[in-house]
């Protein structure tokens, strides 16, 4: 995906008249070179005003809160906050909230697409349903199985959290179901889906997936002028970074270069952000081992050329993207039956140089557990699109400080400033306290500052009002899609499990 350069914010504020971006190449194109084009955007007229900034940043924001007691356990949960904000048209980016209601726990997961949508469109409907069928007891998946077989209800698995705007995909409900099933039969065969643990069962649910969807690819054809067709499912790619919640079990199952970043709060009253996943990118030194080690020393050169993966993409793991996973002789067979996704031309022009050893490509994720403590208050998950606009630390010092109604603005000491220029910044700091945008979702605070803060941390109007009105043929080379997750834990379930006890279930609590 177009990645937009770090000086992109400062040109903003130095060039009002005009702005001259240089960009970076995308996520799954060649990087021999990296193309230095320069574009050259127009001013506006006028600025969005307030009203208008808040409609478009608030149009996918979704916030749930959460019992704290349902009748059988407390939740360590308390509210989540998410949101989404566009720059491919059609968004590339996905998210998914549930409740497991037969096995234990809260699943929160961000999803990034590439090379189209239909494969983070297919993980964020699915994905969730064989995690928790990997986690159910044998019990369990034997009365699901008798009642579809004798076609009686089945026991409710997942309770969705879904805004209005979210996707939804209904065409392929029957295929996804019949490879859901199968998979639940063999975990019977198994004895149960919950006698690996945790962490297994979410590596078995993320590889499974990716494997139902490379055989829906062979198997499936499909209405060949639908966006979801199998094959162009498993064509294009997604990553995924998704967290289970389980009383004061956090588990984090990442595929690629999304990220899950935990907000600390210290004694001192401070922020800290601990990194919950590692990016699978060339820019992490031990994925780079990893995927070498995996080949033979001749092909050293050749499986990881510029920073990309045989020099076309830049995750290292994925679902779907069988052009980095199937033999050439499985690619030629099944995409000579498909003219109209890929002509024998196309085809040949879509094989990666060098392709010698496959799979490149893997969707085993990379599960990291935490123990939930006291000073753990959130968990953000979001995709990279957020992170090349803002450093982890910030994003949570951010929400942090909205958290707790505390504004700790960047030292002014050892910067240059004239007497009024000192006034005029703490008169803009004082009326950004009361500018009028609605605080309320902290995912949508968090975006905003992403888009519109200027050095000093401070939302910048004119700046923001200028990145949320971009035309759609222009916003995709300055940012990428933004999609954040912020999961809000409930500190005083936390502390009574420190302190032995549960608290009542009509304890009332706050965000922090």
């Amino acid at each position: 995906m177009c990645r937009l350069l770090n000086c992109y914010t400062k040109h903003l504020h130095q060039r009002r008249a005009a702005s001259v971006l240089t960009l970076a190449c995308s996520r799954c194109t060649p990087a021999s070179v990296t193309p230095c084009r320069q574009y050259r955007s127009k001013t506006h007229s006028s600025q969005l005003t307030l009203a208008q900034m808040n409609r478009i940043l608030k149009a996918n924001e979704y916030s749930y809160k959460v019992h704290e007691y349902d009748g059988r356990r407390v939740s360590s949960v308390l509210g989540f906050d998410s949101n989404l904000l566009a720059s491919n048209v059609p968004m590339e980016d996905r998210r998914s909230a549930a409740t497991c209601l037969q096995s234990r726990g809260m699943l929160f997961g961000v999803f990034d697409g590439h090379a189209g949508y239909a494969c983070a469109q297919a993980v964020t409907e699915r994905l969730f349903y064989y995690i928790a069928v990997s986690l159910l007891p044998l019990k369990t998946l034997v009365d699901i199985e008798e009642a579809v077989e004798n076609e009686r209800p089945v026991l409710p698995i997942l309770q969705w959290h879904k805004h209005p705007n979210d996707n939804v995909n209904t065409a392929a409900g029957k295929l996804y179901f019949s490879s859901l099933r199968t998979y639940w039969q063999e975990l019977i065969e198994l004895g149960g889906g919950d006698q690996t643990g945790t962490e297994a069962a979410l590596v078995n649910a993320f590889k499974r997936l990716d494997n139902d969807i490379s055989l829906e690819a062979q198997l499936e054809h499909g209405d060949p002028f639908s966006p979801y067709t199998p094959l162009r499912v498993a064509m294009s790619g997604s990553t995924a970074c998704v967290a289970h919640v389980d009383a004061m079990d956090l588990h984090i199952s990442n595929l690629g270069d999304s990220r899950a970043v935990l907000g600390v709060l210290n004694h001192d009253g401070t922020w800290t952000a601990q990194t919950m996943s590692n990016d699978h990118s060339a820019q992490n030194p031990e994925e780079v081992r990893r995927v070498l080690s995996q080949h033979p020393k001749s092909e050293a050169k050749t499986v990881v050329r510029h920073d990309r993966l045989l020099g076309l993409l830049m995750p290292f793991r994925a679902f779907g993207d069988i052009k980095f996973k199937w033999s050439r002789e499985l690619q030629k067979s099944v995409l000579e039956t498909r003219e109209e996704l890929l002509s024998g031309t196309e085809y040949a022009k879509s094989l990666p140089t060098n392709y010698h050893t496959p799979p490149y490509l893997t969707a085993e994720p990379e599960i990291t557990y935490h123990k939930l403590r006291p000073q753990d208050k959130f968990l953000v998950l979001a995709t990279d699109g957020l992170w090349e606009q803002m450093h982890r630390q910030t994003v949570v010092q951010v929400i942090g400080e909205h958290l707790t109604g505390i504004r700790l603005h960047q030292p002014l000491s050892g910067l240059s400033f004239t007497l009024g220029q000192m006034h005029s910044l703490l008169a803009e700091r004082k009326a950004q306290a009361s500018s009028g945008f609605d605080h309320h979702n902290t995912a949508t605070h968090l975006i905003r500052h992403a888009l519109g803060s200027d050095e000093f941390g401070t939302v910048e109007h004119s700046r923001l009002s200028k990145m949320l009105s971009l035309p759609q043929e222009l916003a995709r080379m300055y940012r990428d899609d933004i999609t954040v997750t912020v999961v809000h834990f409930n500190p005083q379930i936390v502390q009574a499990h420190y302190n032995g006890g549960f608290l009542k279930a009509d304890h009332k609590s706050q965000y922090c």
